[in-house]
């Protein structure tokens, strides 16, 4: 007999079809009560099934060995069931045990335990509700973004994860080297001699891959990335990961407007997503942040509801004002003339997270996208405005976490990029290909990168970006 899984037996046009039939069954005991009702779960959905055990039909042993989180395969007949709660159930005939666990000393208890606790115990916390609910959602957005991609004539790049340039001129990369510790050799000036190891020079995990993708999109019109990227950043913060993924479009012909008009769409398209396609999920884990939080003060609470939160965005349309605009509203705002805010707000610097939630969740109660940043605090690679101050340059902010996508119009003028590129300290010999995309056919084009993981920290409420990838490199921490 060929197994059904879970998430289809619990489908009304499955179960209505096949009432009074054997069905096959295989998955984990999530509970085990009077020894006679199990909850089965197999990890194809949040939701159990419940196995109805006659004790007096099966072997003691077997029921002995039936205990939290053991695997066992089950047939029985589907039945109606009698008890509130659920639909159906399965009136077990045949049982077998594939997998025994000893409830005493399994590190996972059917009881609340600390996020921190589960981050020790990574290799098993998938098999919880709330991680089982949060991985689901995290395959439900990678797909929904090659879809949507997919769907619109994207070409799918993949950019090289090793890297002799840094994109972001952040100086926070990690070395990649063949050469042994205390034994490199090094140059007249004592300085390591990058061109004795593996590439020839010196070389990096990446920052981004959106240097390469223009070279694709000048080739193919309109690419895409997604890939893993890192930073040697020593932020042990709820918003801070070594090593995480990143979604990066770029766009031929598009200039900043289309750039917003791109990101407004691909970001509501996600939402929408996983609205439509898990709401068990979703459910689950809103129900679990109210319960976390209705012990909670009122001002430490989330604005609003996790399901509220992701309506907020895909019923609305962004509002869009520039970085002065910005800051004109936040210098004028009651928090900032009665001090409330922890940053001050000042023309050149960047806006911090308290303001931007300020912009999305106070001023204009939707999603905001701010552009023409000083080109001060911005890359030398973001097209600079007529204005000679500012580049074309936005972000896209969202409620409960701001800045959720960064992007711009590339610098397409050869002789801009060149000045921009000596003003920030890059020799021109390090992006002599980047500078030939300009030389040759080069055309006005733009992009942006979203961080994965953030956007699925935002789609699943978890308050700790650690907690929506399966395992967390971080300062200290390369477990598993």
């Amino acid at each position: 007999m060929k197994r059904t899984e879970i998430v289809q037996l619990l489908k009304p046009e499955f179960y209505q079809a096949h009432l009074e039939q054997t069905v096959l069954l295989m998955g984990w005991v999530k509970a085990f009560r009077a020894n006679r009702f199990i909850a089965l779960n197999d990890g194809s959905t949040i939701n159990n099934v419940q196995v109805v055990v006659d004790f007096e039909n099966f072997d003691e042993e077997i029921i002995k060995k039936i205990s939290f989180h053991s695997c066992i395969k089950v047939s029985g007949k589907l039945i109606e069931s009698q008890g509130a709660g659920q639909s159906i159930e399965i009136q077990a005939e045949d049982i077998e045990i594939l997998g025994e666990s000893n409830p005493a000393d399994y590190p996972i208890q059917p009881k609340r335990m600390t996020m921190e606790y589960l981050r020790e115990k990574a290799h098993f916390r998938m098999r919880t509700n709330t991680f089982s609910a949060v991985f689901r959602i995290r395959h439900a957005v990678a797909y929904a973004v090659h879809k949507f991609f997919n769907d619109k004539g994207y070409i799918y790049m993949h950019t090289p994860i090793i890297t002799g340039s840094d994109a972001e001129g952040a100086g926070e990369m990690f070395r990649v080297t063949t050469f042994e510790p205390q034994q490199a050799p090094t140059t007249e000036e004592g300085e390591v001699d990058y061109s004795q190891d593996f590439f020839g020079k010196a070389t990096n995990l990446t920052v981004s891959g959106q240097l390469q993708a223009e070279i694709g999109a000048l080739a193919f019109g309109k690419v895409y990335t997604f890939g893993p990227t890192f930073r040697a950043e020593n932020s042990n913060t709820s918003r801070h990961l070594a090593e995480f993924w990143m979604i990066e479009p770029e766009v031929a012909f598009f200039d900043i407007m289309d750039d917003m008009d791109l990101a407004e769409e691909f970001v509501q398209y996600l939402i929408n997503y996983v609205l439509d396609n898990y709401p068990d999920d979703l459910a689950f884990l809103d129900k679990r942040i109210q319960d976390e939080e209705k012990n909670m003060p009122k001002e430490k609470r989330r604005p609003m509801g996790l399901i509220e939160q992701l309506r907020f965005v895909v019923d609305n349309d962004f509002e869009r004002i520039t970085y002065t605009e910005a800051v004109n509203i936040l210098r004028n705002s009651k928090p900032y003339k009665k001090g409330k805010f922890e940053y001050d707000v000042e023309w050149g610097t960047d806006l911090q997270a308290e303001h931007e939630r300020f912009l999305v969740e106070k001023k204009f109660k939707k999603p905001v996208i701010v552009r023409d940043y000083p080109k001060g605090i911005k890359a030398f690679y973001m097209r600079l405005n007529d204005d000679q101050k500012t580049v074309a340059a936005m972000d896209v902010l969202f409620p409960g976490i701001g800045e959720v996508i960064g992007g711009s119009q590339r610098e397409e003028r050869l002789d801009v990029l060149i000045e921009r590129c000596e003003a920030a300290g890059i020799p021109a010999e390090e992006l002599w290909w980047y500078q030939d995309l300009r030389k040759f056919g080069g055309a006005p084009h733009a992009g942006f990168g979203l961080g994965f993981e953030r956007i699925v920290q935002f789609i699943t409420g978890m308050s700790n970006i650690r907690d929506v990838i399966a395992f967390p490199r971080t300062p200290g921490n390369a477990e598993f």
